[in-house]
């Protein structure tokens, strides 16, 4: 079939798998030309289908030869429809990790359930013993949880008082007001029940339960902090207080693997385009400024290009340097004070009429199409594709 991009609101609606899979080997190429790192050995990645879990998974195996597991849940082709996006990056990743002769193996399913945890403890069991890395990578939006039964739904909502401020429909450039009514009743409690540490610490307990965490081991979950204009709705919204609990979760986690002498951090990272961050109002237009500063000043990344530094510099090159809340901080760059005061002026200027020239909502696009396989160099969208894509581990 011929697949186009089919949008409705923030999310694409059709993938495709050649586009996907480009952006997997343009991913390999990058980590592949930045050279070895002296990494983890034996890696898993929970959330590891799209964004910052997929490019963990590329920078573990195409920089440290490393093997990985990946859970994820994604919907697999059926007969004239896509598969999700993330469906494709897996089927794409292990292709490639089996044409280097690297073990990689997935399972799709739901990451907060008992079921899925106990496959993957009996697969790590099975194939590789123990684990050096676990990367935390989830973004969903609900949990079902696996005590009670009870479904729980994250909102993104300010805490105490109304927001408005500016925001950009991305596909119209047109900028406009938007309010965000505050939390009420149980909001903050479900946010923090979704998105907070509870799943992270739980998926680290049953692997430590089975005696499958190497001494020393690793485990990584990542954060956004953010500027002071996307501060109410972000992390100091409901958000930010499932942030806050995964944070603090880390020191929880650490404390209880100290007998393997096992370490949990929290990495800090940029603002980048992906699925969830296109969900959230403010968040666009301040990337599309983003774009723009960084790349005038030469120091844009994309997600490979965070995780390929954040583990060549910080996790595994000697530059473990922590802030004053024991987090790893590869928003440095985002966050310097040359770049924050340029988007500050330029967030007061921004209007529908200038946005195209004072910033970069076509590099934003972009990288939201390419989240989907579309407009990825290289790929022919006028041909003819299989859709009905494997995952060669999941048959």
């Amino acid at each position: 079939m011929i697949i186009e991009p089919r949008t409705r609101g923030f999310i694409c609606l059709t993938s495709h798998p050649v586009g996907c899979e480009q952006n997997v080997k343009d991913q390999i190429a990058y980590v592949q030309s930045k050279g070895k790192i002296e990494g983890a050995k034996k890696v898993l990645v929970i959330g590891s289908s799209t964004g910052f879990g997929l490019a963990s998974r590329i920078t573990s195996a195409f920089g440290s030869d490393a093997a990985t597991i990946g859970v994820f849940f994604d919907k697999p082709a059926t007969e004239g429809r896509p598969a999700s996006p993330g469906f494709y990056n897996t089927a794409a990743f292990e292709k490639e990790a089996q044409a280097a002769g690297l073990y990689a193996k997935s399972i799709n399913g739901d990451a907060f359930s008992n079921e899925i945890k106990e496959q993957v403890v009996n697969l790590i069991k099975e194939d590789l013993g123990q684990i050096d890395l676990v990367i935390y990578s989830l973004a969903s939006p609900v949990r079902t949880h696996p005590e009670s039964g009870k479904r729980f739904k994250s909102v993104l909502k300010p805490i105490g008082e109304v927001f408005s401020n500016k925001t950009v429909d991305f596909h119209t450039g047109n900028v406009s007001e938007i309010s965000i009514n505050p939390a009420e009743g149980e909001d903050v409690v479900n946010t923090v029940t979704v998105m907070g540490g509870e799943d992270w610490k739980m998926w680290m307990d049953a692997l430590q339960a089975e005696n499958l965490l190497s001494e020393g081991a690793t485990t990584v979950a990542y954060s956004y902090i953010g500027p002071e204009v996307t501060k109410p709705v972000y992390r100091n919204g409901t958000i930010g207080a499932a942030k806050d609990d995964l944070e603090a979760t880390a020191f929880k986690i650490t404390e209880d693997l100290k007998t393997i002498g096992a370490k949990a951090y929290v990495s800090v990272n940029k603002a980048l385009v992906t699925q969830a961050s296109s969900a959230i109002p403010v968040i666009p237009l301040y990337i599309s400024l983003l774009f723009k500063v960084m790349k005038e000043k030469g120091i844009h990344e994309g997600c490979i290009e965070q995780i390929q530094r954040l583990y060549s510099e910080r996790l595994f090159g000697g530059g473990l340097a922590l802030d004053e809340k024991g987090r790893i901080r590869v928003d440095d760059w985002e966050m310097r004070e040359d770049v924050q005061a340029e988007i500050s002026k330029l967030w007061e200027e921004a209007t529908t009429e200038n946005l195209s020239e004072i910033g970069d909502l076509e590099g934003y696009s972009e990288e939201f199409f390419k989240l989907f396989g579309f407009k990825v160099n290289g790929v022919d969208y006028d041909a003819d594709v299989n859709e009905l894509v494997e995952i060669p581990s999941i048959q």
